[in-house]
């Protein structure tokens, strides 16, 4: 079913050159537009989903912890949160993030020790070498 011109003027309005008041260039551009902004549609879900796994790696990587191993960690033991919201409570919440780190990395066998304890430790094995 063809659009009308009226309607091909309207959605063409904003356009550069002859695009804009051209009938026969108005519709292939706005044709076009629309291919694209069909195509954006799809790709903005695509943008979002790899912007929020970015930032779930970074701040696994400062726990020293990779993503795919956290996110492994997180099925085995049926955490069901969404990578937006694991991103958000990455960036507002680090402790909060931090806790779901530990308990991953808990439940695979490996318990982070505290930084400071372990910087304590080598500050007295140090001290009893000397």
């Amino acid at each position: 079913m063809p659009i009308g011109k009226e309607k091909i003027f309207e959605m063409a309005k904003g356009f550069r050159g002859r695009a804009k008041n051209c009938i026969k260039i108005a519709r292939s551009r706005v044709e076009k537009a629309l291919q694209h902004a069909y195509r954006g549609r799809k790709e903005k879900k695509r943008d979002w989903r790899s912007l929020w796994i970015s930032r779930i790696n970074a701040a696994t990587r400062e726990h020293q912890m990779s993503y795919s191993r956290f996110i492994q960690g997180l099925y085995s033991q049926n955490i069901q949160m969404n990578r937006k919201v694991l991103s958000q409570l990455a960036m507002t919440e680090p402790y909060s993030f931090k806790a779901l780190v530990d308990q991953v990395r808990f439940m695979r066998g490996k318990p982070q020790e505290a930084p400071l304890e372990s910087f304590q430790r080598k500050a007295d094995s140090q001290q009893n070498s000397n």
